[in-house]
């Protein structure tokens, strides 16, 4: 056996022992992001349902199938897990309007898709209305710990920015319009929509969440939004739902 074999084969099983202990640090690291995912999403589920005084460590612990130190360990405290799922809440609701396919091209068009992926949003994760309905009686005292919640409104103001600016350079939209102050309208009509339901259905007599009330909601949102900014608004829009 040459020389170069010899060492190859002598240097083989050292090899094998220095890439066992990469593998089981692979395996530890994903079983601890796991751990702290099922935290997470238990804690999301148990103080929207108890609020953040209901929501007890031992409540949460139960129903990740986990053991109270472990949220100690990943979080801190009750309000380090309660802050991180605000900051949950807030950064899939930014994910899932980043991966909007629009054409900006079409400002109009692009805009309507956007008021209505806000306004559906909210109707289709009621836990993230009642999270933020928890922090607002809190007055904010939680999230305002949070170090990471601001980055999560930059995407959505600057598509409104872009867009308004698209409608601007297009002739078709006023000039002067601050994409906060509309991004914030828009956000308040799915908000306000979505937490009042039950209150504003025996208010008005009527349910106003069934599928022809929220279609009639959405269409009537989307065109005063385009009646606001337009240059030119026609007597009549029609922005159904699609």
């Amino acid at each position: 056996m040459s020389s170069t074999a010899s060492n190859t084969a002598s240097n083989a099983p050292a090899a094998r022992k220095a890439a066992k202990p990469q593998r089981r640090t692979g395996t530890r690291a994903a079983a601890a992001e796991a751990t702290r995912e099922a935290i997470l999403r238990a804690a999301t589920k148990v103080f929207a349902k108890y609020g953040y005084a209901g929501g007890s460590i031992e409540k949460i612990s139960s129903a990740a199938k986990s053991v109270d130190r472990m949220i100690y360990y990943y979080f801190g405290s009750k309000e380090g897990l309660f802050v991180a799922v605000l900051e949950d809440i807030y950064r899939r609701m930014d994910e899932a309007e980043s991966r909007l396919e629009i054409d900006e091209s079409q400002p109009l068009e692009a805009l309507g898709e956007l008021i209505r992926f806000v306004l559906r949003y909210y109707r289709e994760h009621p836990e993230f209305v009642t999270l933020l309905n928890t922090e607002n009686l809190h007055k904010g005292k939680h999230i305002v710990k949070s170090r990471r919640a601001r980055e999560y409104s930059h995407h959505a103001v600057t598509l409104t920015e872009r867009l308004l600016a698209k409608g601007v350079e297009q002739g078709i939209v006023r000039p002067h319009i601050e994409p906060r102050q509309l991004y914030l309208l828009i956000v308040a009509a799915g908000y306000f929509h979505t937490s009042n339901r039950y209150t504003l259905g025996v208010f008005l007599g009527e349910a106003i969440d069934t599928p022809a009330a929220v279609a009639r909601w959405e269409t009537f949102v989307t065109d005063n939004v385009m009646r606001m900014i337009l240059k030119n608004p026609p007597e009549a829009l029609t922005h159904a739902s699609a």
